[in-house]
């Protein structure tokens, strides 16, 4: 599926009646460093001035994105981590207001997939008062948990059970603020050495019940992490569909093979078109294999570690996630 960037409506008696909300997290963003840009910007280009909203511990985005859409905000800018854009976006999903990043995190995984600048953030304001309107799907997934509670959560990127899940259940908080992706090198190591294995039952589009023991599971709905590593090739945020990557190595020549698959062939060889013809020479292995769809159903064994978007969401001994397509609007650059 291609879509067309829209470019935003403005309003034909008085461009001063648009106005942008921007939700931020104060531990990620300098406010007031920020504030002259923008300023000059709304004046620029004939914006009204934006509303401010800070958020908490106790509310890191919700509340506040509500806030926005009751005030009848034209475009919501998110500044943060991928936590903030996560909470922000779940609240605009079938707004029709458009969410604008101000990527301020480690991880900015939606503004990567999207090719976003991830450093400029003049540019990226600039992008969120003049730029176009590109419509993205999101996926839901609701979470069972032991206690039979069901938690209802919306995703951009990615939702893991296993290495990824247990990596950030064991991640250093105070680290990873300190260092950003190194802090996870020591949980990476720890969620290695941990030999239990996934027992779970799927349904995958309404197909049938299977069963599988893997290392790890993720859908996602976007492909690519951090340093440049492509964990799912053929996912697009617009294809009204998620991709699911299977890990399923026998010891350490598994692992080999995941490693080779992911930096060797999503890496490498995929992004030139001699490297795509080599690419057809090869065979799959059984470590990793992958899947598409639409709607998955899975029950585990026991209650496991799980993600959504780079955070830790406790254990689910059950979920059901499901594509909502093109239910987020999302502000381009106007060359896109």
């Amino acid at each position: 599926m291609t879509d067309v960037a829209v470019p935003p409506e403005t309003s034909s008696d008085s461009t001063s009646t648009r106005r942008a909300v921007l939700i931020y997290n104060p531990v990620k963003l300098d406010a007031d460093a920020l504030r002259p840009a923008l300023t000059a910007l709304e004046t620029e280009t004939g914006w009204a001035e934006t509303l401010w909203l800070e958020t908490t511990e106790e509310d890191p985005g919700a509340g506040q994105a509500a806030e926005a859409l009751k005030a009848g905000a034209d475009v919501v800018i998110a500044a943060g981590g991928d936590g903030t854009v996560r909470v922000v976006a779940e609240a605009l999903r079938g707004s029709g207001v458009p969410l604008a990043l101000l990527p301020s995190g480690t991880g900015n995984l939606l503004a990567r997939n999207l090719d976003l600048t991830l450093d400029d953030a003049e540019n990226s304001l600039r992008t969120a008062l003049t730029g176009a309107d590109r419509p993205i799907d999101m996926a839901v997934i609701d979470i069972r948990g032991d206690d039979g509670k069901t938690r209802r959560h919306a995703y951009l990127v990615m939702a893991g059970l296993g290495l990824d899940a247990k990596m950030l259940a064991n991640t250093d908080d105070d680290l990873k603020a300190k260092a950003g992706w190194l802090a996870y090198v020591k949980a990476i190591g720890l969620a290695l050495r941990d030999k239990n294995q996934l027992r779970l039952r799927y349904n995958l589009d309404g197909r049938g019940n299977k069963t599988l023991r893997a290392h790890t599971i993720m859908v996602g709905n976007c492909g690519s992490l951090p340093a440049n590593i492509l964990l799912l090739p053929d996912a697009a945020v617009d294809d009204g569909e998620f991709d699911i990557v299977v890990l399923r190595p026998e010891g350490f020549f598994g692992w080999i093979q995941i490693m080779t698959k992911i930096f060797w062939e999503n890496g490498v060889l995929r992004r030139t078109t001699a490297g795509r013809r080599l690419m057809g020479l090869t065979k799959e292995v059984r470590a990793l294999n992958y899947l598409k769809g639409k709607e998955l159903v899975v029950s585990l064994s026991r209650a496991e570690q799980i993600q959504l978007d780079g955070d830790s969401f406790g254990e689910a001994r059950s979920f059901k996630t499901w594509i909502d397509p093109s239910s987020l609007i999302v502000r381009m650059p106007p060359e896109a």
